[in-house]
């Protein structure tokens, strides 16, 4: 959960820059101000609103992250669960977008809105992993995780080689198998950031709000989040 970044000067109240956008390392996700370093701050594309910009990072820069670790190539077939999620459902396009076959895995509800991104829909649950060999009988790829609890295991099962497999929250199922564990701080840079804003931009990249709400409501944002089945992601509003 983002917050569209002002840029400041010595923590003293600015207008917000009309045509800019930054990230911070400093968990100031509901700071009223804060300050970023220039390195950190990137121009915002004029068709890009800001609660697209805002929710580029974390969300975006971690599935950038992840589909770099992977290295997917055209053509491959690629798991990405769970895929309606903020980062997800940002995984999916990215590797759409770079012609990779993608198989979805999320709640039937989601499926329809899954679809519309161009990638194949799985339904979660019991029986995933046949229902993905069925899927893919030649094989899966490469194989993202942004939800834990047993995917990991669940890619080895289905042969995918560790180096292939991404996971930004089992760190210790990482570990223990040495899959890749890359996450947004691998690919936080303002570069990134640019490149991810020009895809929304071009319209090649599509960022799903499923909620916004003013800071004043930060726990109520936080008890939506905390239900874990956020379509895309939740923004606070400063004003």
């Amino acid at each position: 959960m983002e917050l569209p970044l002002p840029l400041v000067e010595e923590r003293r109240p600015q207008p917000v820059h009309p045509r800019l956008e930054a990230f911070t390392n400093d968990r100031a996700a509901q700071a009223d101000y804060v300050t970023v370093l220039a390195r950190q701050v990137t121009p915002k594309p004029a068709g890009v609103g800001w609660n697209e910009a805002g929710s580029l990072f974390v969300a975006g820069t971690t599935a950038y992250a992840a589909v770099r670790a992977v290295t997917a190539a055209p053509g491959e077939t690629v798991v990405v669960t769970p895929a309606a999620g903020g980062v997800g459902s940002l995984t999916v396009q990215l590797l759409h977008h770079a012609g990779v076959r993608v198989l979805a895995v999320a709640g039937k509800a989601n499926h329809d809105w899954i679809a519309s991104l161009g990638v194949e829909p799985v339904a979660y649950g019991d029986g995933l992993e046949e229902r993905l060999s069925a899927a893919a009988p030649d094989g899966v790829d490469a194989f993202i995780d942004a939800f834990g609890d047993g995917y990991v295991e669940l890619a080895i099962r289905l042969g995918v080689a560790p180096v292939r497999i991404n996971t930004v929250v089992d760190f210790p199922a990482a570990q223990r198998y040495g899959t890749r564990s890359d996450g947004g701080m691998s690919a936080s840079t303002a570069d990134v950031l640019a490149e991810l804003a020009a895809l929304i931009a071009a319209g090649d990249l599509t960022v799903e709000i499923s909620a916004t709400y003013p800071l004043e409501q930060v726990q109520d944002a936080y008890t939506e989040l905390a239900r874990r089945h956020t379509r895309g992601k939740i923004v606070l509003r400063l004003r």
